[in-house]
């Protein structure tokens, strides 16, 4: 921990590195049959192929150069002996026809080929003349027609098979399999978060300080299932965004990088939680993609990832350190994770419980200030708004009807009981008028009446302001008209004597 915390910074904090102590530990599974196995060679036997072998042979080149080593070596050997043979017992053939054989130490007699009286004579001939040793001591004389036409023949012979097997094993030894070794894919990836969102992440990196150049990376998705028709599929492929749209598969592979699928609803991982993945069965399968710089094949290297090697809420371990003059990579830590607070449910039940968190849709401004109008027309309580609610009230209002309040009371109040006598909502007697206006009504004392000409003010502001709803606001607030306190003129005889003659009249005929 102290190394790590010199390397990385006080900061850098460790949370857990053991596997095991997670919060649902995982159920002793079974080894499976991998699809396609750790260093990339792809589990697959082709059977029962009937006539169909013979298109092995049509492309003989190509078969060559996938068969193993240890095949392709013994076809190496075993063409060249085999043509060796041939060639020196044809050479054998020529001269115990003629009759060379029986001659071989008489110098008086001109041979097909001096010094060819045995088999093993004829093999060192063939040898010698294939492979332009020249030793001069024998050689093909002027008297033989058919040795040269077959010397013609082997050396085309020759030239067909030093191309073929040559080739293969250049070929062979060149392919860039082998620079697939040199690249590395992490022992297992990770499930955690990433700016936000829950991503899974695996790790590749180069061992060379030759580039890829336009490296690219793909991911497959290895999982049976059912279709809803009922229709089986074994082993079926989906393809993993690691970034296609937005450029993040084309590496710069460089230094090991972290390659991130972002888990969405358009991920396949969409539903996965930390739970459901002790009871699933799919394996990813990795294929890293790039032409070799040095020698400009392009090559391949694959890896996979089972159910069992996906660890959920683990992050890597970083490994580049600077140091001076250059950036380290430390690939002892190259597979290492360490445990981070990760969430245990999938994106998908996190996003139902973000829909159910909610809030409620509010009502929309004009039904706000309409279900309050009325509520203050209609309620009794509306009689007792504060000062604060009036000037407010009151400065809502057009100028015109401000003009109309500061013009007097009595003729507003004139005005508020033709407009309340016209509309059908209005109230048309003192029984339509609030409770607490009736009973100051009927209240004696000039007070009640002062009260009654002020509470009257109050709700003649509302029916005015809710018949005049459609007129736009002021662009800015109009003054507070001060209100005239002026006494009603008291005299003697009962407190409906002060009201005006048509409030009189109203409360007569009711």
């Amino acid at each position: 921990m102290a190394a790590l915390r010199r390397k990385f910074g006080e900061d850098y904090q460790v949370v857990n590195t053991n596997r095991d102590t997670t919060a649902f530990s995982a159920p002793v599974k079974k080894k499976r049959q991998r699809f396609v196995e750790k260093n990339g060679r792809c589990n697959v036997q082709h059977g029962n192929l009937g006539g169909e072998t013979s298109r092995y042979i049509s492309d003989l080149f190509t078969t060559l150069v996938d068969l193993k080593w240890r095949w392709n070596l013994l076809i190496f050997v075993l063409t060249y002996t085999v043509a060796w043979l041939v060639m020196a017992s044809m050479w054998w053939i020529i001269a115990y026809i003629r009759g060379d054989i029986n001659h071989g130490h008489d110098s008086s007699y001109t041979p097909c080929v001096a010094n060819v009286y045995n088999f093993p004579s004829a093999f060192l001939f063939f040898i010698e003349t294939e492979a332009t040793i020249g030793y001069g001591y024998r050689y093909i004389t002027e008297k033989c027609p058919e040795g040269i036409i077959l010397f013609l023949f082997q050396s085309l012979l020759g030239s067909i098979v030093d191309a073929f097997l040559i080739g293969c094993m250049f070929i062979k030894m060149s392919q860039p399999k082998k620079r697939a070794e040199t690249l590395m894919f992490s022992q297992d990836s990770v499930i955690s978060q990433r700016d936000g969102k829950l991503c899974l992440m695996f790790r590749v990196g180069n061992l060379r300080n030759s580039h890829m150049v336009s490296a690219q990376i793909r991911c497959k998705l290895i999982k049976s299932r059912q279709t809803p028709e009922g229709e089986f599929l074994p082993l079926d492929q989906c393809e993993l965004d690691v970034g296609f749209g937005t450029g993040a598969d084309q590496l710069f592979l460089v230094s090991p990088l972290t390659i991130c699928h972002e888990i969405n609803p358009k991920s396949p991982f969409f539903d996965l939680s930390q739970r459901s993945l002790m009871n699933e069965q799919f394996e990813i399968v990795v294929i890293l993609e790039g032409i070799v710089e040095t020698t400009g094949m392009t090559c391949q290297a694959r890896t996979s990832y089972t159910e069992d090697e996906v660890l959920w809420g683990h992050r890597f371990l970083p490994v580049m350190s600077l140091e001076e003059g250059f950036f380290r990579v430390d690939y002892s830590q190259f597979h290492s994770t360490f445990e981070v607070n990760t969430p245990p449910y999938s994106v998908k039940e996190h996003d139902e419980k973000s829909s159910l968190l909610s809030p409620l849709s509010t009502p929309t401004l004009g039904e706000s200030h309409g279900a309050a109008r009325r509520a203050r027309v209609f309620s009794v309580d509306c009689i007792n708004t504060t000062d604060r609610e009036e000037r407010a009230g009151q400065s809502r209002l057009p100028s015109k009807l401000q003009r109309m309040s500061s013009s007097g009371k009595e003729d507003l109040q004139r005005k508020v009981l033709m407009l309340s006598s016209q509309h059908s909502e209005k109230a048309c007697s003192t029984g339509d008028l609030p409770l607490k206006l009736q009973r100051l009504s009927s209240s004696p004392g000039p007070e009640a009446a002062a009260r009654l000409q002020l509470k009257a003010l109050k709700v003649g502001f509302e029916p005015m302001t809710q018949s005049t709803g459609d007129l736009q606001l002021p662009p800015t607030p109009a003054p507070v008209p001060a209100r005239i306190h002026t006494p009603l003129p008291s005299g003697g005889g009962r407190p409906e004597d002060n009201l005006p003659a048509k409030l009189r009249r109203m409360n007569a005929d009711r």
